[in-house]
């Protein structure tokens, strides 16, 4: 019989380091997707507040605390890292093998994700708990900001090579610009 062993989505790719910045998997518990029902919302984010900490976000922003995060993707819709959650009243995806999700961190982070990013991703635009789905080059992703100089980017599991190789690249450019 076949053995099959669980591998993360970035396996043998990181870390990935250039000077100023750093790029390392992040594998949290779970990834879940929680779309609340139409008139659900409030019951949702108050279930979510008692569960984790984290009501549904604004559009583009987080919530959270203690390493579980409610991060914004799209109108209806969320998605919480770190924590397995199924409040009543909500559609809720386990999506905790779709997604590579990946930690930029250093002073030179922004200057690599504006080479990548179609945003202003420089702190006074782009604040801590501030969040977009946007593209990263030719994928779609979602980009956090987590701190002053760091950033989680999250990639469909199908793409993570080839965002680790954009990624790299951006950082291994500007620091050569050094």
């Amino acid at each position: 019989m076949v053995r099959l062993v669980a591998i993360s989505p970035c396996e043998g790719l990181l870390p990935v380091e250039a000077e100023g910045a750093t790029l390392t998997e992040v594998t949290p518990e779970a990834i879940t997707s929680v779309a609340p029902f139409k008139g659900r919302e409030k019951a949702v984010s108050a279930a979510l507040e008692a569960a984790v900490g984290g009501a549904l976000p604004k559009p583009n922003r987080t919530t959270g605390k203690g390493g579980v995060r409610v991060i914004w993707t799209g109108p209806g819709q969320a998605m919480v890292l770190g924590s397995r959650v199924a409040p009543e009243g909500a559609a809720v995806t386990d999506q905790s093998d779709a997604w590579a999700v990946l930690s930029l961190e250093g002073p030179r982070a922004e200057a690599a994700l504006a080479r990548l990013v179609p945003l202003d991703v420089r702190r006074a635009h782009f604040k801590t708990g501030h969040t977009a789905r946007t593209q990263l080059r030719h994928m779609t992703c979602s980009l956090t900001r987590v701190g002053a100089s760091a950033f989680e980017v999250m990639v469909f599991r199908s793409m993570a090579k080839t965002a680790v190789e954009e990624l790299e690249r951006a950082m291994r450019s500007v620091s050569a610009q050094a």
